[in-house]
């Protein structure tokens, strides 16, 4: 289980690191940057969840591996962006991987510190969409997570098969693939046919001189 969680984890890391990466190239961000952005992609979302569940300190901090791994990611992504662009929406692609793998390691290891599963599943969420949040902060940006298609709740959904077949005493070997690929099936499928919660309304109302002060 030890092994099956470092590798998720490593998985998980290099993906979203990508994903940061790619987003810095767009930005023209300088080589510092890009490393930075694919660093904060990659391990806002494990980091905070080793400090709410108490594995400290947060093994993106302790393990070589990680920075490595982020490393290689945001130096791959500066010097061959164009190989990595001809894959399809790549950016979101990687993003989608991460936040699958992401949430079903973030759960997995939850449970294995003792949390409750419905608890473990929430966290398995916020280790999916923190490090791409913070990311999006650090662009300027309103976070993918409060204006994209289904992106938490397909977290959340393959969050919940992992707890779920934890209750039910199943093999983690089949629970944790069923919930990354359910993860991942979601969101694509979201992107590709547009699902997304209802979104709030714009008002109307023409804003009174007095509304900022209240």
């Amino acid at each position: 289980m030890e092994t099956l969680l470092l590798a998720l984890d490593l998985i998980g890391t290099f993906v979203f690191a990508l994903s940061g990466g790619m987003m810095g190239v767009r930005r023209r961000l300088d080589l510092f940057g890009v490393l930075v952005l694919s660093f904060a992609a990659a391990s806002a979302g494990g980091i905070t969840r080793d400090v709410l569940i108490g594995a400290v300190p947060p093994a993106a901090l302790t393990d070589w591996r990680y920075p490595t791994v982020c490393l290689a990611a945001g130096i791959a992504t500066f010097f061959w962006t164009p190989v990595i662009e001809r894959l399809q929406t790549p950016v979101r692609m990687f993003d989608a991987v991460g936040l699958a793998v992401f949430a079903v390691a973030g759960t997995q290891k939850a449970l294995a510190f003792g949390l409750a599963p419905p608890m473990a599943a929430g966290l398995g969420m916020l280790t999916g969409i923190g490090g791409g949040m913070l990311r999006d902060l650090l662009l300027a940006e309103v976070p993918l997570v409060l204006r994209a298609e289904l992106y938490a709740v397909a977290a959340l959904a393959g969050a919940s098969v992992v707890a779920t077949g934890h209750v039910l005493a199943l093999p983690s070997a089949w629970t944790v693939p069923a919930g990354a690929l359910l993860c991942f099936g979601l969101r694509m499928t979201a992107l590709r046919l547009g699902w997304h919660l209802p979104v709030a309304l714009q008002s109307t109302r023409t804003p009174s001189p007095g509304d900022d002060r209240r």
